[in-house]
């Protein structure tokens, strides 16, 4: 459904080791730098998209946006709670609830929430077999 997805830094150093692990526990590679426009950014590719963190374009402090969530699909709720270790070791913050299952309406879910180091808010989500 997205073609890509871009948060905003005001550090882009602790943004990309921040990233670089949450993103290295779901078995991606590292974020590659991306001088466009003369800004910096760092992208992170999969065969179906792009993550993006980037400086604002407007040179504005950036922001994380209120009532925002960005989630990562998960294979295991393993791979979910190193997601999560590896963010709160590498500068993020636990968010909401620890990891764990939660109802929603038709199925049950495995979430992991963190606060990146700018305060955007990520998730990790692996369903429950039916």
């Amino acid at each position: 459904m997205f073609s890509h997805v871009v948060v905003g830094t005001n550090d882009l150093k602790k943004a990309k080791h921040f990233y670089d692990a949450v993103l290295g526990a779901l078995g991606y590679g590292e974020g590659l730098s991306d001088d466009n426009d003369a800004r910096r950014r760092y992208v992170y590719r999969t065969d179906t998209g792009l993550f993006i963190v980037t400086q604002p374009i407007n040179g504005q402090r950036a922001s994380p946006a209120n009532g925002g969530t960005i989630g990562f699909a998960c294979q295991s709720t393993e791979q979910v709670d190193r997601w999560h270790a590896a963010g709160v070791a590498n500068g993020g913050a636990s968010a909401e609830a620890p990891p764990g299952m939660r109802e929603a309406a038709s199925e049950s879910l495995y979430l992991a929430y963190l606060r990146d180091p700018d305060g955007n808010k990520i998730g990790a989500l692996c369903r429950a077999p039916a």
